[in-house]
């Protein structure tokens, strides 16, 4: 009789004792571990026989650059494309592992490792692995097994956040997705919910950014009648109103070290106390978080607790960048011209050859959100039915002039150039800090600081749910 081969990972690292305590982990785990001291033996073994799984070291040497670890992975994934791989590195070396992970890397984790928290990694990793029969991946495909509504294009960037957020979106493992400003991190995370078992309830969205300290508790526990001033009823938090379905915590990288630590204690035994109240509440919750920023990072600089990156990250999700993936920019800037000339009334509206590589071409740091913008200025300011690159370029220009012009301003300090920004988004928003925020791609609590450094007021009622 042939059982079953145990799936085989291979240990890339010239430290001999991490080596075997990795393999003797990995070997009670019921995996078959292979061991490499560099990267050569490595590219030699992958060559011989194929793994499930490598993990590797990011330094090879005293230089502790991490070039050698980045060096192979770009070899790995030249030759076995399909396959994992988990990187090792130091909390000193956050930067380096965030860098190999943008770089093909599916993950890394730190040293000295916790076990339980490795094996889960590795299981969760396994799992969500392309087999290398799957071929290419079809967005038509996708699209008849799951619920993508609203999410457009068809790059493989694209479409491999896709295929994991279809595999993960059943289970009740908690996600963070990052990505930059304007990439669509609150579409993924409704899709994550419209596709899991708790769709049939409303997803509870909270933005950690707009939360202040002082508010925090009620905010998420809730409280009883009675529990301060002005507690004259009891009062649900978000977190009992998320019970049976998704919390989605966004911005979560702008919660504070204080707050991180309440947050935790839930996360770990889903179990909650209103303010003022004698008991703990039960509460059955699935969570996705999202930032913009290397909670990573945040943690080796001692400004995000550990211990709640590791409970909010077991799958994280990379949005890449408009930019690196151009090839979806004319049907994005296609279904948004439609809509907006709907919303507008404005009738059928195109758009030329020539004006959609223009769009193409462009950078976009606000990615999908600044596409919009620009696309809804264009319609607003020319009136056309077809739009040339000309408009979109006077648009610019008209919409530059009114801002004392965005870039290239002379004589205006970077610090000026902010200030006026800010001063005009106040306006236009008539001091709406949500809208502002939202506009400028910050955060409300980032938008804050910004105020206070420029010494800016802060608008009447700009406390308040700015979005009512």
């Amino acid at each position: 009789m042939e059982y079953p081969r145990k799936q085989r990972i291979l240990i890339v690292d010239d430290d001999t004792s991490v080596q075997i305590s990795l393999a003797l982990l990995l070997k009670q785990s019921g995996f078959e571990a292979l061991c490499c001291d560099d990267p050569k033996q490595a590219i030699a073994l992958l060559a011989a026989q194929p793994v499930d799984l490598i993990v590797q070291d990011m330094n090879f040497s005293l230089q502790t650059s991490g070039d050698e670890g980045l060096d192979l992975l770009g070899h790995i994934k030249l030759l076995c494309p399909a396959t994992p791989v988990l990187l090792m590195t130091a909390w000193g070396s956050i930067t380096l592992a965030v860098k190999g992970v943008k770089a093909g890397a599916t993950d890394f984790f730190t040293k000295p490792w916790h076990n339980a928290q490795l094996v889960q990694l590795i299981n969760t990793t396994l799992e969500l692995a392309v087999p290398p029969s799957a071929g290419r991946l079809d967005r038509q495909a996708l699209d008849q097994q799951f619920d993508f509504d609203g999410i457009i294009g068809e790059h493989p960037e694209l479409l491999k956040v896709l295929a994991t957020l279809g595999r993960v979106a059943k289970t009740r493992a908690p996600v963070l997705i990052l990505g930059e400003s304007g990439t669509g991190k609150e579409l993924i995370a409704d899709a994550i919910h419209r596709n899991s078992p708790r769709a049939d309830k409303l997803a509870i969205k909270i933005n950690m950014g707009a939360i202040t300290s002082s508010l925090f508790e009620s905010e998420m526990f809730g409280h009883v009648k009675g529990a301060f001033t002005d507690a004259k009823t009891d009062r649900k938090g978000h977190i009992a109103s998320a019970n049976d379905s998704t919390l989605f915590l966004d911005e979560i990288g702008e919660l504070n070290r204080a707050d991180q630590a309440k947050l935790l204690r839930v996360l770990q035994d889903q179990r909650y106390q209103p303010v003022g109240a004698s008991r703990t509440e039960q509460v059955d919750m699935r969570v996705i978080s999202a930032t913009n920023r290397e909670l990573a990072e945040l943690v080796a600089a001692g400004e995000f607790r550990e211990d709640l990156f590791y409970r909010l990250n077991l799958i994280t999700i990379r949005l890449p960048s408009l930019r690196e993936r151009r090839s979806d920019i004319p049907l994005i800037a296609t279904k948004l011209i439609a809509e907006l000339a709907a919303d507008y009334r404005l009738g059928n509206v195109a758009i030329t050859a020539a004006a959609m590589e223009w769009l193409t071409a462009q950078a976009w740091p606000g990615n999908i959100r600044q596409l919009k913008q620009t696309l809804e200025r264009t319609l607003l300011l020319v009136g056309k039915s077809q739009l040339d690159v000309a408009d979109l370029c006077n648009a610019d220009a008209i919409d530059s002039a009114g801002a004392g012009s965005r870039t290239g301003v002379n004589g205006l300090t970077l610090d000026q150039v902010e200030r006026q920004l800010i001063e005009k988004a106040l306006a236009q928003h008539q001091g709406n800090i949500s809208r502002v925020a939202k506009a400028l791609g910050l955060s409300r609590a980032a938008l804050y600081r910004r105020l206070e450094k420029h010494g800016l007021e802060k608008p009447d009622g700009s406390d308040k749910d700015e979005d009512a």
